[in-house]
């Protein structure tokens, strides 16, 4: 088993000395309130040596005792373990105290007053004094592990309520950016079937607009808030199909993806928001720096790459709440299997979106 340190050497050795100094002072008290000539006969008969190994042995024994058992309990109740590696660990400690009080009664005389006359007797004696310290570190053990199980939880707690007044924010961001949606698309297929026999170029973006708008209302085929990420591509050429019926086909756009999409998914309007935001505010005129649009689908992970050339003119008001937006919903939905690079440099703009699982 792993030996992961909850409690410290040194802060453990410091907790032991101060009740050694605590029950010595103790013991003189005791003495200087309620002397007995016999015990101090029987003390004075042997050096002060042979008690300063003794009670040293017996405090470096309890140091280790205590750093070994409380971090090891401590990990029994932090990673659930079953009874048995528990048991097994406490047999073996008990073993090695056992030997150790052995070696202690053969070979380091104590005074006879507190000596047990027989090995039995002291073995009865470790036993006793054994269970009284195993109940110790099981007893500082299991309330650490209780208490950082609820500091933990409480801090789950919060950060799931930060999460939920998130997805709250965004929920709200969302609806409000949409002005009577199901009006608009009503409308805008009306004013196809109206534009079809004047203008087939003005009714094909009318229809076009209504395809997305349709997509952006279309809850059908979502799971757990994802859509067919071959529809989130399909979307993504209607709205450079819009954007170049807007000038006349002359805005230069490559749009590459590679890898297959079958069956994948994703959290609908990201590549079309990013796309979008290239047209908002790039040099779409230029032959020699167009939009550079990628998309790679190997396996299940995503890479989405867009890159244009900035407007050397008057800018769009941009408040950067799509942007805003659009991490709060990664967030959401991915944690933390995705990246989100914005390159913004003097000339060009490059976003790049990495989803790690989608």
């Amino acid at each position: 088993m792993r030996f992961k340190t909850r409690f410290s050497f040194w802060n453990v050795f410091f907790v032991v000395l101060a009740f050694f100094i605590l029950i010595g002072c103790l013991v003189f008290i005791s003495y200087a309130l309620y002397p007995n000539e016999a015990a101090k006969r029987e003390i004075s008969s042997h050096p002060v040596h042979t008690y300063a190994l003794r009670y040293g042995l017996f405090f470096l024994f309890m140091v280790l005792f205590f750093y070994f058992t409380t971090n090891y309990y401590y990990n029994f109740f932090a990673e659930k373990k079953k009874f048995i590696s528990f048991l097994k660990i406490s047999l073996m400690i008990i073993l090695i105290a056992f030997g150790y009080h052995t070696l202690l009664f053969y070979f380091v005389p104590q005074a006879m007053q507190y000596r047990p006359p027989s090995l039995l007797l002291m073995g009865f004696s470790m036993v006793v004094n054994m269970t009284i310290y195993f109940c110790i570190s099981f007893v500082v053990a299991y309330i650490t592990n209780l208490r950082e199980g609820q500091k933990q939880r409480k801090v789950l707690e919060a950060q799931k309520m930060q999460l939920e007044k998130e997805k709250s924010e965004a929920n709200l961001n969302f609806l409000k950016a949409q002005i009577n949606p199901h009006f608009l698309h009503n409308t805008l297929n009306f004013l196809y079937a109206k534009s079809l026999p004047y203008s087939p170029e003005l009714s094909e973006g009318i229809l076009t607009l209504s395809d997305i708008m349709r997509y952006a209302l279309s809850e059908g085929n979502a799971r757990d808030g994802k859509a067919p990420l071959k529809d989130e591509i399909e979307h993504v050429r209607n709205v450079i199909k819009i954007n170049q019926l807007r000038y006349s086909n002359n805005l230069n756009v490559n749009f590459d993806v590679t890898g297959s999409v079958d069956g994948a998914l994703i959290i609908p309007f990201v590549l079309i928001t990013l796309v979008e935001n290239a047209f908002k505010h790039g040099d779409l005129k230029k032959q020699e720096s167009p939009i550079d649009i990628s998309l790679d689908i190997d396996r299940n992970k995503l890479y989405f790459y867009c890159r244009n050339k900035k407007k050397s003119g008057p800018k769009e008001l941009s408040t950067g709440v799509g942007l805003d937006n659009i991490r709060k919903r990664l967030d959401l939905a991915y944690g933390d299997k995705y990246k989100f690079a914005v390159k913004d440099e003097a000339e060009f703009y490059t976003i790049e979106l990495t989803i790690d699982q989608l």
